[in-house]
């Protein structure tokens, strides 16, 4: 199957039609309104600095319902110490330039990349959750946030268990807002011990035509700090 040669317009083709490896489309640019309008079709950016821009749609996708994040039992103990401390949206562009830092010689996390999530980030599309020991960033992961879906882009971590404790956190504090689920875009056995599952492609645009129907949680997630504290 072909792959499709992006202009100018706003516009995707159906994610139906990607080839087999997943790839959809080619070309285009990184706007903002590019960006919401993939996610919001089941569609994604992922390429190297070498390559052109591509957009992905695999089947099957990977997906992580919050009520089903596995927690083992070394892990509850390891979050018993209270060893970090976890905030939403203090430092975006520090979480993503580490994502981006960590795959230097294996990155998606471009420049270009850097700069567009940081825009969605401003416009209240993008989060990070934050993963702190004795004040040092040491874990954390970001994505966007549209309708009840999330779609998680990448997470880092410098010591033990940082990005977890993030994934976790994040995990807990969606199911408490009722959101359907959190894309993990393509599998990985990591993924899969935290209780992520593969699902067809088209069983999981129709979840989310669901997360779509419901309102945005526009803007800066700080507020979520507030719930972490007096817990």
């Amino acid at each position: 199957m072909p792959v499709f040669r992006l202009s100018k317009e706003l516009i995707f083709p159906h994610p139906s039609l990607a080839n087999e490896d997943g790839i959809l489309a080619v070309g285009g640019d990184l706007s903002c309104e590019r960006l919401l309008l993939a996610y919001r079709n089941g569609i994604f950016p992922w390429f190297t600095e070498d390559d052109p821009i591509l957009w992905w749609s695999p089947d099957p996708r990977c997906v992580l319902f919050p009520k089903d994040i596995k927690i083992s039992k070394s892990m509850k103990k390891f979050l018993r110490k209270q060893l970090y401390e976890v905030t939403f949206d203090t430092c975006f562009k520090d979480v993503i330039t580490m994502c981006a830092e960590l795959r230097r010689d294996n990155t998606w996390i471009t420049s270009d990349i850097i700069d567009s999530y940081c825009k969605l980030h401003n416009l209240g599309f993008a989060h990070s959750i934050e993963t702190w020991h004795e004040g040092a960033l040491v874990g954390g992961l970001y994505g966007v946030s549209l309708g009840k879906c999330f779609f998680g882009e990448s997470m880092f971590s410098v010591m033990e268990n940082a990005s977890k404790t993030a994934l976790i956190t994040l995990s807990q504090k969606l199911e408490e807002k009722d959101f359907l689920l959190i894309d993990c875009q393509v599998h990985s056995k990591h993924l899969e011990s935290l209780g992520a599952v593969n699902i067809d492609r088209d069983k999981f645009l129709k979840y989310l035509e669901r997360g779509l129907a419901h309102k945005t949680l526009r803007g800066n997630w700080e507020v979520f700090n507030l719930d972490i504290d007096s817990q």
